[in-house]
């Protein structure tokens, strides 16, 4: 049965927690959790990761039923609070902050923090970081792992759901929680079911305990008790995993209980009586093995190997012990829980984590007497270390933190009724270990100690002050006493003479310890301050004080010795001193035809110091040390290619005896030339590639120009030397910088210039980012200069091969900004700031609020809101709406009012008849908006003389030679014009364009205005003469019929009529024309068989004006 169930509940954690992490519904989740709470298991084998059966118990406080259930209404609330806390992390769109759960939240301390066993849980969410202010997750975790979250998760709800169940009293199996919480039982609300006792060592104070030793008492959590430290919270997640995972421990959690009410005290009394006799299941000592033997004297429940150690001890050895059947080991005991422990000095119940009682903070494993409370057994299920004092589970031997055996558990004290004691062997000498005098047993770990030791050698514990002894009744002699004759007094003994060296060593020890730190705190070192006091011999006189009065007067005399005894420099640079019978001997060694001069040798203060330090004192063996250190460095010095002896003994002096400050001194006049070079303010003298040392050159160039090697510089000096070689060293260099091909580099230093055709190396080449072409930098300087000067911005192109596009404003925004980057080093000044300048002009013309001054074409932005405008630069009016000349009469009237009356009262407007009513229909730039009182004959390209734009003056399309329209293929420069467009329009018949406008209702004019001149069309546009643009009249011969117009601008005039009133002209088109309108803008002219031409016709014609409509930048101006 149980089996099933187990298989059915994993059944069931399995599809809850599939649907919690990955994204079911609230109901799917909520049946899974429903599934799981309502299975008949116990809460020690339904959760797995969490200590639920521990969380009720030390959360579950009163006296009643009522009490009880309001404790674990708490309860409930703080799980569900860690329940959103779960669930906030399974969400794949978590919280912003959702890595750490911080101390001061309200809702944090009230629910989480207000239980116990909350921050556990937090723990095994993945909050294990301990911060000042809260909890976090370790730096290391970038995601929280969403499987385990969830299982945690789950246990949490299905835990909440039971609680909330048990509140209600709709559990389905509410036994499995009235075993653990006996509150539960009893519905009377004033009955007293929490009452806690404590066994006493017998079973006569056990009856009487029942009814006046009742303590109320409440265990702390094995995992985490409320007020820990930091230090423990690393160990939160696996001590709620061991106090879950050993259901024994669950099962004796907690102080004893029994039912205190009045009616059943008898039964009480037999209960406690009864519980006297029950043996534990598991090993008192051990507390992993089933017991085996009970001693009564001992009152210890042991297993076979234990009881083998325990009672091996001669004392224990007569020990009268049972044997214990497996029907009484199975029964349940009562004990202390293996999750807390009491205090013998105060009877406080602590948790099995706390070292120190919360009480009186006394140590849990110091010594007292022992009290009654303590003779009960306790049952080891967990193990606390003794040493870092972490919970262990019972199956280890070793702990999980610091790896130290287990140690065995405190052996109860002695009972109050006496024990049979066995008789004592005869003692042995006295202080050997075998002499019971000499040996004391530690009472927390059985380990036999031997005096002197205070401390026990396996647990470093103090030893316990021994009991008074009673006094030895002796049995009375039969002899006759005899009167005690007088003793004479004994000396004292004598001392041991290695402890008293000992004593003498550690005196003189403390008192050099104490002259070395006067000396330190007066700057003497500890050699000092130990060769002064061995070379005073006075103790009375400080050490730092004699070497304050006396060593500079030995220092003097050991230089004094030194300079006494000459150095001979030999041909090899050896020094050779003699030294015969303690006296220095100056001529010692004179028959010897190698040595050269005599030089006097002279000591520094250091020196003579320190061989007075080495020599202990000695001031003949000092200068005899000095002689030997000097010759030692001068040998070290000449080894490295300084052979002047007198020299190297001076600068050593000047150093004090350092061979690297001597080594400095001498270095110094050869680096003088390098320094004067270096520090010089005249130019570094150029490298001569025809020097005959090769070496010289190539170690010039690497150390010159940093070359990455030396086949490098070697490249480059051979390319230097080439005959036909017209490079320079600097292109050189910097073309071996980049590659190691030797034709590569020629190539590279042989480039030649499309403009001016000459050759130069590729670092003196100019490209630009919108093409592949490289000019030299004076062509690129020169060509940019005059563009800025003399030409607009949009000019500034490649002048090989004239890109990029400047109608594309992306490109061209592009464009300019790396363009701007390498004017900036290549152009003068002056010119530079004008391309800015330039560039910020072209930039304001894209303001909508810019405006063209029609008198002198200087633009600016107008922010006003009247429509009358001065400008800035000539100081002339005119309107901001239609751009004309500002006249009085124009106040008060819009732009179309304005225009009527000027064409009716206006006698030099009548004159000029409709030339001027094309000129002030003239072209207006789609870019830049300015305007040009020009008319739109002739060719239809027009190129705005403000921003460079090119677009078509009849449709206003942009003119480019790289189309953006896919099935277009035409090459060059070209445009797509509408087919209401003046650059199809123009071809019609006057009188074609004259019955379109008919058919639509439109009045035209035929006959020129009164006062018109007549012969010459008067209409201004745009003509190319020698290069140059120029604006001036048609001049062209009238014709009869058009107004006094030209064909040309009458076809024109016409055409804007069709215009302004938004004609379609496809109506009028022939067969002809319809059927290329339909290729031109790609409508489907697929024929039917069945139709005739006025059927296809008709339809092509519908399709073409329904699908393909009139232009949208034309002109609409009436």
């Amino acid at each position: 049965m149980m089996a099933s169930l187990t298989e059915q509940l994993q059944e069931v954690r399995a599809r809850a927690e599939a649907c919690l992490y990955s994204g079911g519904t609230v109901v799917e989740v909520r049946v899974g959790v429903t599934a799981m709470a309502n299975l008949p298991l116990p809460p020690c084998s339904k959760y797995c990761h969490m200590a639920a059966e521990t969380m009720v118990i030390e959360n579950s406080f009163g006296s009643n039923r009522k009490e009880t259930l309001a404790s674990l209404q708490r309860l409930s609330t703080a799980l569900n609070i860690l329940e959103k806390y779960g669930c906030n992390l399974t969400n794949p769109n978590r919280p912003k902050y959702w890595r750490t759960v911080k101390h001061n939240n309200p809702v944090f301390r009230a629910t989480v923090d207000a239980i116990q066993g909350g921050r556990a849980v937090l723990c095994l969410y993945g909050y294990s970081n301990q911060q000042p202010d809260g909890l976090s997750f370790p730096d290391d975790v970038m995601e929280p792992d969403v499987c385990h979250v969830a299982t945690v998760t789950l246990e949490v709800m299905s835990l909440r759901m039971e609680l909330d169940m048990l509140i209600k009293e709709a559990h389905p199996h509410p036994e499995f929680y009235e075993r653990i919480i006996p509150a539960l039982r009893h519905k009377d609300v004033g009955l007293n079911t929490d009452a806690v006792i404590y066994p006493s060592s017998s079973s006569s104070s056990s009856s009487s305990s029942s009814s006046s030793g009742h303590r109320e008492g409440h265990p702390k959590s094995l995992a985490f008790p409320h007020h820990q430290h930091s230090s423990r919270e690393s160990s939160q997640g696996r001590s709620l995993s061991l106090a879950h995972n050993s259901p024994r421990s669950i099962q004796s959690f907690g102080p004893w209980r029994t039912t205190t009410a009045t009616t059943a005290n008898a039964s009480t009394s037999t209960n406690n009586n009864s519980s006297s006799n029950k043996h534990p299941d598991n090993c008192t000592i051990c507390g992993i093995f089933a017991v085996a033997t009970h001693c009564p004297t001992c009152v210890q429940c042991l297993c076979i190997e234990c009881d083998r150690l325990y009672h091996s001890y001669p004392e224990r050895a007569n020990h009268q012990r049972t044997t214990v059947t497996s029907s009484s080991s199975s029964r349940s005991r009562k004990g202390h829980s293996s999750s807390s422990w009491r205090c013998i000095h105060c009877s406080k119940v602590n948790s099995i984590q706390d070292v120190l009682c919360e009480t009186c903070e006394r140590p849990r494993l110091a010594s007292a007497g022992s009290t009654a409370d303590d003779s009960q057994p306790v049952t080891t299920t967990e193990w606390q270390c003794k040493s870092c004092t972490v919970v262990n589970a019972p199956s280890s031997i070793l702990c999980e933190v610091c790896e130290r055996p287990r140690l065995a558990t405190r052996p109860p004290d002695t009972p109050t009724h006496p024990a049979v004691t066995p008789p004592r062997p005869p003692a042995p000498v006295l202080g050997m270990p075998g002499d019971p005098d000499s040996q004391w047993v530690c009472q927390f770990c059985t380990y036999l100690n031997y005096s002197p030791a205070t401390v026990c050698e396996m647990c470093d514990l103090a030893r316990p002050e021994p009991a008074p002894m009673p006094v030895k009744l002796r049995p009375p002699s039969p002899v006759r006493r005899v009167p005690a004759l007088p003793v004479k007094p004994k000396d004292p003994p004598a001392e041991d003479p290695d402890l008293r060296r000992q004593r003498l060593m550690e005196e003189e020890g403390l008192k050099l310890i104490q002259l070395i730190r006067d000396g330190e705190k007066r700057g003497v070192s500890p050699e000092e301050v130990y060769t002064g006091m061995r070379v005073a011999g006075d103790p009375s006189i400080l050490p730092c004080d004699w070497l304050k009065a006396e060593l500079p007067l030995l220092l003097e005399q050991i230089c004094a010795l030194v300079a006494s005894s000459p150095a001979f420099s030999g041909t090899n640079g050896d020094n050779i001193n003699e030294y015969t019978n303690g006296v220095f001997n100056p001529n010692a060694g004179e028959d010897d035809g190698k040595q050269g001069e005599p030089c006097v040798i002279q000591l520094s203060r250091a020196e003579a110091k320190q061989a007075w330090l080495t020599a202990g004192g000695d001031t003949e063996r000092a200068a005899r040390q000095a002689l030997r250190d000097r010759d030692a460095k001068v040998k070290e010095l000449c080894s490295l290619g300084f052979d002047d002896i007198p020299r190297c003994h001076e600068v050593l002096r000047q150093s004090g005896g350092e061979v690297r400050g001597a080594l400095a001194l001498l270095q110094r006049p050869l680096l003088e030339p390098f320094h004067q070079r270096m520090w010089s303010d005249e130019p570094e003298p150029p490298i001569d590639i025809y020097h005959p040392d090769k070496q010289r050159i190539c170690r010039r160039l690497l150390a010159v120009y940093d070359l990455p090697s030396w086949g490098r510089c070697e490249l480059a000096l051979s390319l230097l030397l080439e005959r036909s070689a017209t490079y320079s060293l600097e292109d050189v260099v910097q073309a071996v910088q980049e590659s190691h091909d030797r034709e590569f580099i020629k190539r590279v230093l042989a480039k030649e210039c499309p403009i001016c055709l000459s050759v130069f190396p590729h670092n003196k080449m100019q490209s630009l980012t919108s093409c592949q072409c490289s000019v030299c930098c004076g062509c690129f300087q020169q060509h940019f200069t005059i563009a800025v000067r003399d030409k607009h911005i949009r000019d500034m192109v490649c002048p090989v091969c004239w890109e990029p596009d400047i109608n594309d404003p992306e490109h061209l925004n592009s464009y300019f900004s790396t363009l701007d980057i390498q004017l900036r080093e290549c152009l003068e000044p002056e010119v530079y700031e004008l391309f800015h300048k330039k560039l910020t002009e072209q930039a304001l013309i894209k303001d909508p609020k810019f405006l063209w001054c029609s008198h002198c074409s200087y633009g600016f932005i107008y922010d006003g809101d009247q429509l009358k405008v001065t400008c800035f630069q000539c100081r002339n009016s005119f309107c901001a709406q239609c751009k004309k000349p500002w006249e009085s009469q124009h106040a008060g009237l819009s732009c179309e009012q304005y225009q009527s009356w000027k064409r009716e009262n206006d006698p030099e407007y009548q004159r000029q008849g409709l030339a001027g009513y094309l000129r002030d229909n003239g072209i207006t730039c789609p870019n830049c908006r300015f305007q040009y009182a020009l008319s739109k004959g002739g060719c239809m390209h027009f190129c705005c003389s403000q921003c460079r734009y090119q677009f078509c003056s009849g449709c206003n399309n942009p003119f480019h030679t790289t189309c953006a329209v896919d099935q277009c293929r035409v090459s060059g420069l070209h445009a797509h014009h509408p087919r209401d467009c003046l650059f199809y329009l123009r071809d019609w018949e006057p009188g074609r364009l004259q019955a379109l406008l008919q058919n639509n209702a439109v009045t035209f004019n035929t006959d020129p205005p009164p006062g018109t001149q007549t012969g010459l069309c008067g209409v201004l546009e745009q003509k190319d003469e020698g290069g140059q643009q120029s604006d001036s009249a048609c001049g062209a011969h009238t014709q009869p019929g058009h107004a006094g117009l030209c064909e040309k601008h009458y076809r024109e005039y016409l055409v804007s009529l069709i215009n302004g009133h938004s004609i379609d002209p496809a109506p009028l088109f022939n067969a002809n024309e319809l059927v290329l309108a339909c290729r031109r803008y790609q409508v489907d002219d697929a024929r039917v068989n069945t139709e005739d031409d006025f059927t296809f016709y008709s339809r092509m014609l519908e399709k073409l004006m329904s699908e393909v409509p009139l232009g949208d930048k034309v002109p609409r101006k009436k």
